[in-house]
Protein backbone atom coordinates (compact mmCIF):
# COMPACT_ATOMS: atom_id res chain seq x y z
CA UNK A 1 0.00 0.00 0.00
CA UNK A 2 1.23 3.53 -0.32
CA UNK A 3 2.48 5.53 1.93
CA UNK A 4 -0.53 8.01 2.05
CA UNK A 5 -3.24 5.11 2.30
CA UNK A 6 -1.39 4.19 5.42
CA UNK A 7 -1.35 7.41 6.84
CA UNK A 8 -4.96 7.88 6.19
CA UNK A 9 -6.07 4.87 7.97
CA UNK A 10 -3.82 5.63 10.83
CA UNK A 11 -5.61 8.80 11.35
CA UNK A 12 -8.80 7.17 10.81
CA UNK A 13 -7.84 4.73 13.39
CA UNK A 14 -6.83 7.19 16.09
CA UNK A 15 -10.19 9.16 15.07
CA UNK A 16 -12.09 5.99 15.96
CA UNK A 17 -10.30 5.37 19.68
CA UNK A 18 -10.31 8.71 20.59
CA UNK A 19 -14.28 8.69 20.02
CA UNK A 20 -15.08 5.75 21.41
CA UNK A 21 -12.87 6.63 24.67
CA UNK A 22 -15.30 7.61 27.88
CA UNK A 23 -14.95 11.14 29.77
CA UNK A 24 -13.48 11.09 32.99
CA UNK A 25 -16.42 11.45 35.60
CA UNK A 26 -16.44 15.37 36.80
CA UNK A 27 -15.65 15.68 40.81
CA UNK A 28 -17.67 17.82 42.73
CA UNK A 29 -16.39 20.00 45.38
CA UNK A 30 -19.03 21.38 48.15
CA UNK A 31 -17.80 24.73 50.01
CA UNK A 32 -19.43 25.52 52.47
CA UNK A 33 -18.66 28.98 54.39
CA UNK A 34 -19.51 27.49 57.83
CA UNK A 35 -18.45 24.18 59.38
CA UNK A 36 -21.31 21.32 59.04
CA UNK A 37 -22.64 21.27 63.01
CA UNK A 38 -23.97 18.35 64.47
CA UNK A 39 -27.18 17.55 65.52
CA UNK A 40 -28.12 16.89 69.34
CA UNK A 41 -28.71 13.14 69.74
CA UNK A 42 -32.39 12.38 71.81
CA UNK A 43 -30.94 10.62 75.05
CA UNK A 44 -34.49 10.21 76.54
CA UNK A 45 -36.68 11.92 78.87
CA UNK A 46 -34.96 11.73 82.11
CA UNK A 47 -31.47 12.04 80.92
Amino acid sequence: MSSIIKTVLALGLVAVVAACSQPEPEEYVMVTPEPISVEPVYTGKYK
